[in-house]
């Protein structure tokens, strides 16, 4: 017996982490006694049977068989009613075995120390007892039995001052928990202001009788021994404290259903705190894109290349500085629209729907009318810069070859308006005769000259040229002049050769010298005109074919030199002639007024102009040799950049769809991901500097690439989005899989089942792939009434909008809520009606009693008036308001 008795202390010791000189103490023996005793007979007094020593009404096992039966509501093995020892160990094995089937180890404690009277293994074995049916059970927030016990005191006697239960022996010495305890539940049985801690036996015995009288909770402990100990015996307060447990339980219930309805509330309030944030950023983000097309519209002619310039720099600076937060702000709005839907999925909510006009999809319409107005804007820019550029050069072109021509035909009209012939000599009317037909003939030249003024004027008015009154005007003024001088040079001609009849005598020389003269003279204009010519070119090849044939033009130039020659050489023959005959004004011609001074000096201007022209044209080559280093640079990065944009789409996509690793790791990888692609960036903005710099240079094209800078620039934003959109798509994963309870291997059977219905990796099923996904997962939606019924109500669940395919994460929330449970609406009315004592309504003050204060005051704002007939004052309908959180009614 000995041997026994030290091993059960020694085991108590152990399990409870109690002293074991505590154990031994004859005080604590003494408060066991008498708490157990009076536990024993609380749940005894039912049956008539009473206990009055413990450890002698036990010995023959009837009571005790008795007890177990009362407080486990089941019955045991019929007992043996004789008086002989193996009579009583048989009914105490019976009890002993029927407290190890409930799971209790039972070390070194016997039938026969029972029967014996053993007190100590009686208590034990009591106190076993005791933990099994009036303590494990208890369970709060996640702890139970003697922890559990513990912070449900800890939770009601907190408010109370003086009262840090810590434990349950020396925290009750006092007595004020108790009283805290009752005052907690029933408030009106203790006045808790008027107890002093200096007064512990006052404390101890007013919560003993209240308890007693009010609670019918026995009287297990003396104040005087508690206040007496140096410490309390835990196991006797434990089991006192257990019965304020049981008693107050239905108080319990109401704090776990006041609970539930707070942890309810907070998910609602969350989720319409998101809906606001979203309609201001979507209302925000809407109204800057509606701020910003009309400008981007606005096609306002421009007279001057620089205001032109100005509105491409403002262009570049809304790219730059304005656009790049508002591609955030949409990024960030559809991550928010997507989080707050998976939010409302999980806690089985209605699927959020924004105002008329601020759908993702209206904000997406937005997004691409301001891409479009933008790459409008930018074509039309460019547009008007090449028109302005191609306006100003012909009308420089135009300006020049009218001053040569009006420079030309000053003095002709007067000079054909002369009546010389009249009074000339025969010599003299020849002369006259071969001097107009040198003019006619210089005129027929200067017929191509007005056609080309005339079709530039007319190129000008096409193009709409700012100034085209002027041109127009001086245009007319040069084609009528031209039609006066045809009038006056055919009347001359006529008068000429009526008059050349009676006129003889030819000067062959002189004719022959202004013949070639005019040619030539003509040919020297032109050419000094063509080396003054104005050029825009775009390549390499246009400038190389102005250099090759200007260098035909000076490979002409040795010829032309031998024609000079020739001519004056036709002059100064007629000088010598004349000098060696003696005849006069033979040095004058009378046939052209080309001197050998005039081309003497055209010829000069020709051979100096010549230099300047290599020196341009030399110039314009280097400047385009520039331009195509730089086509040749962004080609390069462009040629780069692009393949890699295209790569990590695809990387991204079959990550998305691959079942490696846990979704935690997908996650991570496609952050590592997003990672690269940011620091990638540098590249893309290397990129935009190069396409400035060509802009600036205004070069338009770029045969060394497919790739233009939108394209790269629509190409990246696709990237991050992407990227963006498919790591939101894994943590809303993640959050269904831990809302849910969803093993890794289960969500990894619902990819893999998704994925191979999947035919296409677009990431969605259209209404056939699902209907055969469903199948394949033992759900009955064969091509029935019934089948086609359940398919109809499972596509409600899994596309509520009706667009025709299911998302993987739809697919996935409709599993998990197949596999799990969910907080429902009847749930959160069964909870309301527990804080409403049963009632069909409920009350303001009832709510501010068993709700934090602000979720309290949120229900009574949205609740409306009960009108049931057994309405009360103030009464509140808590059935509607739980159904509209779901969904299920208007709030």
């Amino acid at each position: 017996l000995q041997h026994h008795a030290a091993a059960m202390v020694e085991y108590m010791a152990q399990e409870e982490d109690w002293d074991r000189d505590l154990l031994l103490d004859p005080a604590w023996e003494k408060q066991q006694r008498k708490t157990f005793t009076a536990w024993c007979n609380s749940h005894l007094r039912k049956t008539g049977t009473q206990i009055e020593n413990i450890d002698e009404d036990f010995r023959d096992g009837l009571k005790l068989m008795l007890l177990l039966e009362v407080i486990s509501g089941e019955r045991l093995p019929k007992p043996e009613r004789g008086k002989m020892r193996v009579h009583k160990i048989n009914n105490v094995n019976k009890a002993l075995d029927f407290i190890a089937s409930k799971g209790v180890k039972l070390v070194s404690i016997g039938a026969e120390e029972i029967v014996d009277g053993n007190a100590k293994m009686t208590l034990g074995m009591i106190w076993t007892i005791i933990l099994r049916f009036a303590i494990q059970d208890i369970s709060v927030e996640e702890t139970s039995a003697k922890e559990g016990l513990l912070l449900w005191c800890q939770r009601k006697t907190a408010p109370y001052k003086n009262v840090n239960v810590q434990n349950f022996h020396i925290s009750w010495k006092d007595g004020l928990a108790f009283n805290a305890l009752i005052h907690r539940h029933r408030p009106e049985l203790i006045d808790y202001e008027q107890l002093r801690k200096d007064d512990p036996v006052t404390n101890l015995n007013n919560a003993f009788e209240v308890a007693e009288k009010y609670l019918d909770i026995p009287k297990m402990l003396d104040a005087e021994d508690i206040v007496g100990t140096l410490r309390p015996d835990e196991k006797a307060i434990m089991t006192y404290v257990s019965c304020f447990y049981h008693a107050f339980s239905g108080a319990q219930k109401a704090e776990t259903a006041a609970n539930r309805i707070c942890k309810v509330l907070a998910v609602n309030q969350e989720n319409e705190h998101l809906m606001e944030d979203y309609e201001k950023l979507a209302s925000d983000l809407l109204q800057w894109i509606e701020r910003t097309i009309p400008w981007l519209e606005s096609r306002s002619a421009q007279r001057t290349l620089q205001e032109l310039q100005q509105q491409l720099e403002e262009l570049r600076l809304y790219r730059r500085v304005h656009k790049p937060p508002r591609v955030q702000e949409k990024v960030q709005l559809e991550i928010n629209f997507n989080t707050l839907q998976t939010k409302l999925r999980l806690s089985n909510r209605p699927a959020f729907m924004p105002s008329e006009g601020r759908m993702v999809a209206d904000i997406s319409a937005g997004w691409q009318r301001l891409e479009q107005a933008e790459k409008g804007y930018e074509e039309w820019l460019l547009n008007e810069i090449r028109r302005l550029e191609r306006l100003d050069h012909l009308a420089e072109k135009f300006r020049q070859k009218a001053s040569i021509h009006e420079g030309w035909t000053e003095g002709k009209e007067s000079l054909l308006q002369q009546k010389d012939f009249e009074a000339a000599s025969l010599s003299d009317i020849k002369a006259l005769i071969r001097k107009h037909e040198a003019f006619e003939s210089d005129l027929a030249a200067h017929q191509d000259r007005v056609e080309q003024i005339a079709a530039i004027a007319q190129e000008l008015n096409e193009l709409e040229y700012y100034d085209s009154p002027s041109v127009n005007a001086r245009c007319q003024k040069i084609c009528d002049q031209w039609d006066v001088l045809g009038s006056l040079t055919h009347s001359r001609r006529e008068a000429l050769e009526h008059t050349e009849k009676q006129l003889e005598s030819i000067d062959e020389l002189h004719l022959e010298y202004a013949k070639r003269a005019a040619p030539f003279n003509n040919w020297m204009e032109s050419a000094m005109e063509d080396l003054q010519d104005m050029f825009i070119v775009h390549t390499i090849e246009e400038i190389q074919g102005l250099i090759a044939a200007h260098d035909q033009f000076k490979s002409t130039l040795p010829e032309a030199d031998k024609e000079r020659e020739a001519i004056l050489g036709i002059q100064r023959e007629a000088q010598r002639i004349g000098e060696q005959h003696g005849i006069k004004g033979a040095g004058s011609n009378p046939y052209t007024s080309v001197t050998p001074h005039i081309i003497g000096s055209k010829w000069e201007r020709v051979q100096a102009l010549v230099p300047k022209r290599d020196e341009a044209l030399q110039e314009e080559q280097s400047k385009q040799e520039s331009n195509e280093r730089l086509r040749l640079q962004f080609a390069s990065q462009a040629n780069t950049v692009g393949p890699w944009i295209h790569t990590k789409m695809e990387e991204i996509g079959r990550i998305s769809i691959e079942l490696h690793g846990t979704l935690e790791d997908q996650l991570q990888q496609l952050q590592l991901y997003e990672q690269s692609i940011m620091d990638y960036r540098p590249n893309l903005e290397l990129l935009e500097q190069q396409h400035q710099r060509i802009q600036e240079a205004l070069v338009f094209d770029n045969r060394h690439t497919n790739y233009s800078m939108e394209h790269l620039r629509v190409g990246w934003q696709q990237l991050l989005t992407t990227s963006a959109r498919t790591i939101n798509e894994l943590q809303n994963q993640i959050l269904t899989r831990d809302a849910k309870g969803i093993s890794q291997e289960q969500l990894q059977e619902f990819r893999a089942s998704f994925n191979h219905f999947d035919k296409d990796h677009g990431g969605s099923l259209g209404p056939e792939e699902f209907k055969a996904c469903l199948i394949s997962l033992g759900y009955d939606v064969e091509n029935d009434r019934q089948g086609d019924a359940e398919f109809q109500r499972i596509m409600s669940l899994v596309d509520p909008n009706g667009s025709g395919s299911v998302t993987f994460q739809a697919f996935l929330d409709f599993m998990s809520r197949e596999t799990t449970d969910t907080d429902t609406a009847d749930q959160v009315i069964a909870s309301f009606r527990v804080l409403a004592g049963d009632k069909n309504y409920i009350t303001a003050a009832e709510l501010l009693r068993e709700l934090p204060r602000e979720q309290a005051e949120y229900c009574i704002s949205r609740m409306a008036p009960y009108g049931g007939s057994d309405a009360g004052p103030g009464a509140l309908d808590y059935t509607s308001f739980s159904t509209a959180l779901y969904g299920e009614s208007d709030l």
